[in-house]
């Protein structure tokens, strides 16, 4: 969407602080021993007494409120109570909801515990190559050269990236134009970021694979090639300038 009234700026900040918190405090929540299903009703919760409802539920029928994805699962997993958290695991969480017509949108990924498995530099990779790309975004700039920068950051860290999930547009529904904000340079997206605009960006930052295949359940995903993706996300505003970061409240950079 595009913001042009105050009413619609605050209806995203509300819809984005719903979102937000509900990361937080889930991240927060998740410890060794307990279930996705727990750790997802608990985000169910959250976003309940903030008036919130779960977009993927909303929009897709899928089975959480939240997306709950666990060492080589790299985005869209099933909560589940036979899905066990332990010391170490690579852990994402998705939370995307609706608020009063407004949609938000982030995610991040996170060692739980000590990082007996060596997955903490994939995450911190993540995260700054994040906050290097949307620093990078304003309005005019393209869209493909934003992919770019991604990618050469995951490359000089050692990485490759996701190619086939996306950020996206998003504000009065889950995904919205435009829809292909890539982890690489498509020279065939000749789009640029336009000024109001709110969009989605992520990471999709991989130690092997390059593409994301579904997997029996309809839903999960997992590599091409095995390993590890770290994945992290904010809703922004588009400006002349600094974009205007709406889950800032999440703490993935804390």
């Amino acid at each position: 969407m595009s913001i042009a009234t105050e009413n619609e700026r605050i209806g995203m900040e509300q819809a984005s602080e719903a979102v937000a918190i509900t990361l937080k405090k889930m991240r927060a929540y998740a410890q060794p021993g307990i279930s996705t299903k727990e750790l997802d009703e608990y985000g169910g919760e959250l976003l309940a007494a903030l008036g919130a409802r779960s977009a993927p539920l909303l929009t897709y029928n899928f089975p959480g409120h939240t997306c709950i994805s666990v060492n080589e699962e790299l985005a869209h997993g099933i909560p589940s109570a036979d899905k066990i958290l332990k010391e170490g695991d690579l852990v994402n969480i998705d939370v995307s909801a609706e608020l009063n017509g407004f949609w938000a949108d982030n995610g991040g990924s996170f060692v739980l515990g000590e990082d007996i498995q060596g997955h903490g530099k994939l995450v911190e990779a993540s995260k700054e190559i994040l906050k290097k790309a949307i620093s990078n975004i304003k309005g005019g700039v393209r869209i493909s050269e934003i992919g770019r920068l991604i990618e050469t950051e995951a490359k000089k860290a050692g990485y490759v990236v996701i190619k086939n999930l996306t950020g996206h547009g998003v504000g009065r529904s889950l995904h919205e134009e435009p829809h292909e904000i890539a982890n690489y340079c498509d020279r065939y997206n000749t789009a640029r970021f336009k000024k109001n605009s709110v969009v989605a960006i992520e990471t999709f930052i991989s130690t092997r694979s390059t593409i994301a295949d579904t997997q029996a359940d309809g839903w999960t995903l997992n590599g091409n090639r095995g390993g590890f993706v770290a994945q992290h996300e904010h809703t922004i505003m588009v400006t002349g300038g600094e974009p205007v970061i709406f889950t800032a409240g999440n703490g993935i950079w804390d």
